[in-house]
């Protein structure tokens, strides 16, 4: 089960979950950005500490130029997402919040047909139509 994408996928919504249940009880009292800071500085120690328990560490020289753009653009959009995620848990409730968030899976599916050339089938369109739908619903007042 550990091996599977979708045990990992499962625990990813749990964890975001709570993301947002932590992250608007957190908010309280403490500016958005520095919230992110304070989170950011938080994930980077948890890795650090993964990464040396695992022996996972590994030189950067073997890293190619692609990979450093292509993570280097990554972080920079996490970064964003999570400055835009905490200023609106700062002023909105965090069960309309994340759903507007996980808007994030329609477009992921976009991209992912636009930009590189994956396949969805119409039942698959009908899903991302479904999770658009639901989350415009449960974030309506």
């Amino acid at each position: 089960m550990v091996g599977s994408w979708v045990f990992w996928a499962v625990l990813s919504a749990v964890f975001a979950a709570l993301t947002a249940i932590f992250g608007k009880v957190g908010v309280a009292g403490v500016g958005a950005d520095f919230a992110t800071f304070i989170r950011s500085v938080v994930i980077l120690a948890a890795l650090a500490l993964i990464l040396s328990a695992t022996g996972q560490w590994q030189g950067i020289d073997g890293i190619s130029g692609r990979s450093w753009l292509f993570l280097t653009l990554s972080g920079l959009a996490t970064g964003a997402s999570w400055v835009c995620y905490y200023r609106a848990l700062k002023l909105g409730d965090a069960a309309r919040v994340a759903p507007i968030d996980k808007l994030s899976v329609v477009l992921v599916a976009v991209f992912g047909v636009a930009l590189l050339g994956e396949r969805l089938s119409a039942t698959n369109w009908g899903g991302v139509a479904m999770i658009a739908a639901g989350a415009v619903l449960v974030a309506w007042r």
